[in-house]
Parts: structure tokens; C-alpha cells; sequence
């Protein structure tokens, strides 16, 4: 996988910007505010079609182009992948719907093709790392099943559209619940969107089973060489219906013991979730709300078996997070056979010495095509420096 061309137009601060890219490692300079990070947005932008600063699409359209009707902001890649060329180009556009106000949508092309999200999600793949990232560890649980979302429909062809599925279901099976739980009625209406619900969410959940497994052993290895086998990371996978089966009379206990679920088949795992969504239909028509399903799975990450989350200090965390992006390179690129685009947004200010050596080593050793922003070239070191290509950002414009 290699990024050749990138194109913005009326994207954030940039008015225009066309660049070639090298294969190796390109480091953004610059002060703060000139566009370093919105150019590594672009680029994730094209990988997941989510922005990782703001959750509404309006805003990466530049402001003084947003005053046009319609307002159009472009981002084009021009890379290759398993040995073809291809292009690829999102639209994201503001219309003016009158009393309505302003309407923002997205068109994306792939090759020419207008194609919809759920299709062409991680076709140019990338791993993103920014400082903030340490939400994954310390914020909420939508925070990490975000974060799973997002590399899983990078990674696993179909993702993307069985959660599609999942959401719309869960909508509709909620509204009827809140119906329910407010007018009465017959409780016989959910049985059609229990068997669309399981069978997306059983999807979602295999999947997690098995990426989160295999992520675990790359990050694990990873954390292991960090804290020179000083700790071991564990992955915990918390599902809000857990497929495993239990005997009759138990009771599930929270405790820190690793749960095997690779064994367990779709189908096994549809059935239990359609069965499990009949026990809890009263109480979930007395809430008006679906208490079980892939949107309340929770994920946890353990060192030496102290949760980071709650317990991890800076540095426990910082590592953490360090051997999870190096462990979701690997891991894609073992998926997919393609490597991603690396990004990283002023991380060696988030790390020590000794991190920043093993990462910049780490990069090297992979030949991983990087971007990097940065308010210091100080941080890095002069071998990496030098080896890399150093561009200047200022105010919306990009030079060697």
C-alpha cells in the first residue's frame, strides 16, 4: 500500500492542495493552528470516512467556501494496492435546505464509481495515533467500542455493513419498545426485529471474538518488548450478551479470568442472542430501550491484571496505547496483506526517551509509509530525520 498523490480542496484551511508522497516517512513542521493536523484527517478521513476531531461533516468544509450553495470540500488519493492504481475521492457537501438550514452529505467515488461507505471502508487503510487517544484506555465504554469499530471495518471485509444493519435494527426495535412501554400493545411485534437483531449482531459479535483474540497476541507481544517483559497486556472482551454457555443455576461473577470464545460458531451464537432477547422482553418493554446487543459490548485492557483503566498510571497507559497502535499495524497488515498509512499527530511530545527510540525503531524496521506532525524536529532522532522527508505547514500551504 502506498499513498502517491493527495488532493484537497476547500478542506478545513486548505483552499487547495495537491502533493506527491514519498515512500518513506514525511514529517509535518510547524507552529500550531497552520494545518498539520487537518492534512492527517484528510487521510483518515479517506480511510474511514470519520473525522477524528469533529463528529459532524460540516465542519471540514472550509469557511469561507461554506457560504457558497452548494459548498463543496474534496479530498483525492491517488495510491496503490495489491499492485493496481487507484483513486479514490470523497465529496462532502453543504446544501442549503431553506427553513431547514444547512444539509451535509457524502459522495464516494472509487475509481470513478460511486460507491456507498459501507464498500470502500479501508480500502486505503490507516492507523491513526494522537494524543487523545488515551480515551481509549481512560474515557467511556463507546469510547473503545469506537475505536474497535472503526479498525474492525478497516480490517474484516462486511463489517461495516452488518453494523450498518445492526444500528438501523436496533432504532426501530427501540421506537417499538418505547411505543410499547408508553401505549401498550402486542409484545409479538419484536419478534420480527429480534431475528434482524441477532442475526447482525451475532455477525458483530463473532467477528469482535476473533479480531480482539488476534490483536491481543500482537499487542501483548508488543507491550511485553516495551516494558522489557516486565508486564503482560491482556485484551478483555466484555460482551453485553455473552455467547458462552452457562450452567443451569449460575451466577456470573466478575473476576479477572480470561474467557475462551473461539469456539463458538455463528449460528450457536445467533440462537443464544435471539433466545436471550426473549428473557429480558419484559424488562426491556418496561425500560423501552435494548439492554443486550454489540452497542453495550465493553472492552478492558490489563497489565499484569490491573485494569489501566481505572488504575494504569501516565505511563502504563502511554505504553499501552503505544503497543496497541503497533499491534493494529501488524494485525492489518496480517488481515489484509496491505499495509497501512501510519499517522501520527504530536505523539513524541507524549513520550519519553526510551518510547520515542522504540517507535521511530519500530516504523524503520516495518518500512511503513508515515506521516507525522510535529513542533520539533528536537524530538526525533537525526538518523530518522534524515532518512525522512521534511515538510514545512504554514497557514494552509505545504512546502519542501
Amino acid at each position: 500500500m502506498q499513498l502517491t498523490h493527495l488532493s484537497l480542496t476547500n478542506f478545513r484551511n486548505f483552499a487547495r492542495l495537491d502533493v506527491d508522497l514519498p515512500r518513506r516517512a514525511v514529517v509535518l513542521v510547524g507552529n500550531n493552528a497552520q494545518g498539520k493536523t487537518s492534512l492527517l484527517e484528510a487521510v483518515y478521513f479517506l480511510a474511514t470516512f470519520a473525522s477524528f476531531q469533529t463528529h459532524s461533516d460540516r465542519q471540514l468544509v472550509n469557511f469561507l467556501a461554506s457560504r457558497q450553495n452548494p459548498a463543496v470540500a474534496r479530498i483525492v488519493a491517488d495510491y496503490q494496492r495489491g499492485g493496481r492504481k487507484h483513486r479514490l475521492e470523497v465529496r462532502v457537501i453543504l446544501e442549503n435546505v431553506g427553513p431547514l438550514g444547512v444539509r451535509s452529505r457524502k459522495e464516494i467515488l472509487l475509481d470513478g464509481v460511486k460507491r456507498p461507505a459501507s464498500e470502500v471502508i479501508g480500502h486505503l487503510p490507516a492507523v491513526l495515533f494522537i494524543p487523545q487517544m488515551s480515551l481509549v484506555l481512560e474515557g467511556g465504554p463507546e469510547e473503545r467500542r469506537r475505536y474497535l469499530n472503526l479498525a474492525l471495518a478497516q480490517t474484516i471485509p462486511g463489517y461495516a455493513a452488518a453494523l450498518s444493519a445492526y444500528q438501523q435494527a436496533l432504532t426501530r426495535r427501540n421506537a417499538l419498545l418505547k411505543m410499547l412501554s408508553e401505549r401498550g400493545g402486542d409484545p409479538g411485534q419484536l419478534a420480527y426485529w429480534d431475528e434482524t437483531l441477532s442475526a447482525s449482531g451475532a455477525q458483530i459479535i463473532h467477528w469482535r471474538i476473533a479480531a480482539i483474540q488476534e490483536l491481543e497476541r500482537f499487542a501483548a507481544r508488543a507491550h511485553s518488548s516495551l516494558t522489557r517483559g516486565a508486564e503482560v497486556l491482556r485484551l478483555a472482551y466484555q460482551p453485553a450478551f455473552d455467547p458462552l454457555p452457562r450452567p443451569n443455576g449460575q451466577f456470573v461473577l466478575k473476576m479477572d479470568v480470561a474467557a475462551d470464545r473461539s469456539g463458538l460458531d455463528l449460528e450457536s451464537i445467533r440462537r443464544g442472542f435471539l433466545e436471550a432477547l426473549g428473557r429480558v422482553r419484559a424488562e426491556e418493554i418496561g425500560r423501552g430501550v435494548t439492554t443486550l446487543g454489540p452497542h453495550r459490548d465493553e472492552l478492558r485492557f490489563l497489565a499484569n491484571g490491573v485494569d489501566l483503566g481505572h488504575y494504569g498510571s501516565r505511563g502504563q497507559i502511554r505504553t499501552c496505547l503505544l503497543a496497541l497502535k503497533m499491534a493494529e499495524i501488524d494485525w492489518m497488515q496480517a488481515r489484509t496483506g496491505e499495509a497501512p498509512i501510519v499517522l501520527l499527530d504530536e505523539v513524541m511530545a507524549e513520550l519519553d526517551h526510551e518510547r520515542r527510540a522504540d517507535l521511530l525503531a519500530s516504523l524503520t524496521d516495518a518500512g511503513q509509509q508515515v506521516l507525522l506532525t510535529t513542533t520539533d524536529t528536537g524530538l526525533f532522532t537525526p538518523e530518522f530525520v534524515e532518512a525522512a522527508e521534511t515538510w514545512q505547514v504554514v497557514a494552509g500551504t505545504v512546502s519542501r
